[in-house]
């Protein structure tokens, strides 16, 4: 019997295409699910898809894997979409379809699968990655591009034919669209779905709002080694329990909500409410560590390559060598980025308290007020004069 293996969270979405995809393509459907730390329950995953008749349910614990080599390098390149997005969920779908065509090859399925819908970008992001492993020898199936149903509602009705449990939120309705992960909670759907409409409260999974937040200030301390987090107060960890870390204190402090409107690389506007806590201190950490560690030609070389590397991000390109070139820009010093960043979090903001290194980037006898050999102040006129000769040219 041929195979199909499908990215599967246990979710409505995908019980649906499970079912959908027995009943079309008359095929065993291997359940596939990577750990990247989203809010899951195994034991509810493995329940909905022996429901649906499933024999081979694959659950693997890729947490380490993505924080490491996908969000690390990431945060290395202070990539961040349209000056808002942290790229919580862009970064997630290259890895899940990696290894996605590494277990079609192995069990010799002709096919894959995703739930990514008609108008989102995942369905981009998923494809661009079994294009790159698995090229045209193993077959892309879209269900949301090929079957007849067109909306939310036609996917309740089709659950409840077949019998497919429906959740609810919060308030006791169909659920929001939720994505998330170790890194990033994004919600979108119902009513964000109008931007003059504001975010309820209860949507938010991991941070609190700000009125909730502690009255006293969180000190967090980050260590860095060859520009990647290693310790936290002292403590070192893994890249995931670091996240973990910064999760949790930045959550409870309201730091790292985003409300935000952006254009998807398919050509519409979306709106949605994101929140990446950790990701957030992390970002703001490591521009402090470079601040006082890597020359200004490099800082600026980086900021250069920035925009176009986090559309590369958003737009599914994470393994083209236009990424993985600019990566090797963003890379070229990161030997020089080690030291350790105080910060402060308090009510949704990130105050940097101070940045220690042994790098000699940054020197106190140049900046001095105070009388000092080191810079030539001669030089000042000279260089004024040249630069004034260049507002003209064109």
């Amino acid at each position: 019997m041929k195979k199909i293996v499908l990215a599967y969270s246990g979710g409505l979405d995908t019980s649906i295409i499970l079912k959908w995809l027995q009943e079309n393509y008359k095929a065993e459907v291997i359940a596939y699910t990577s750990d990247i730390g989203q809010e899951m329950n195994k034991k509810k995953i493995i329940k909905n898809a022996k429901r649906l008749g499933v024999k081979k349910i694959i659950i693997e614990n890729l947490k380490n894997i993505f924080v490491k080599e996908y969000v690390f390098p990431m945060i290395r390149a202070h990539a961040v979409y349209e000056g808002v997005y942290l790229l919580g969920t862009s970064i997630a779908r290259p890895l899940i379809a990696k290894r996605q065509i590494a277990i079609a090859k192995k069990f010799n399925a002709f096919a894959v699968s995703h739930g990514a819908t008609g108008k989102g970008n995942d369905q981009v992001r998923f494809e661009l990655g079994y294009a790159f492993f698995g090229g045209k020898k193993i077959k892309v199936i879209a269900p949301w591009r090929e079957w007849k149903l067109q909306s939310r509602s036609d996917l309740i009705k089709y659950a409840k034919k077949n019998n497919i449990p429906i959740p609810k939120d919060k308030k006791g309705a169909p659920p929001f669209s939720i994505d998330d992960n170790i890194f990033h909670t994004s919600t979108e759907g119902k009513i964000l779905e109008n931007p003059k409409s504001s975010a309820p409260e209860f949507i938010y999974q991991r941070t609190v709002s700000p009125e909730k937040a502690p009255n006293k200030k969180t000190r967090v301390r980050i260590t860095f080694k060859n520009s990647d987090p290693i310790a936290i107060n002292g403590k070192r960890l893994s890249p995931e329990k670091i996240l973990d870390k910064l999760n949790r204190l930045a959550g409870k402090n309201a730091v790292g909500r985003v409300d935000l409107v952006e254009n998807r690389f398919i050509g519409i506007k979306s709106r949605g409410v994101y929140e990446t806590p950790g990701g957030t201190v992390l970002y703001v950490a490591h521009r402090a560590i470079e601040s006082v560690t890597l020359d200004k030609e490099t800082t600026h070389a980086k900021e250069r390559v920035m925009p176009h590397y986090a559309e590369l991000v958003y737009n599914g390109y994470w393994f083209s060598k236009k990424r993985m070139n600019l990566q090797k820009i963003i890379d070229k010093k990161r030997n020089q980025v080690s030291g350790e960043v105080v910060l402060s979090l308090y009510k949704g903001n990130i105050n940097i308290l101070s940045r220690r290194t042994k790098n000699k980037a940054y020197s106190m006898k140049k900046v001095s007020f105070e009388e000092n050999k080191t810079f030539n102040k001669l030089k000042i006129e000279k260089f004024i004069k040249h630069h004034s000769k260049q507002l003209n040219k064109v």
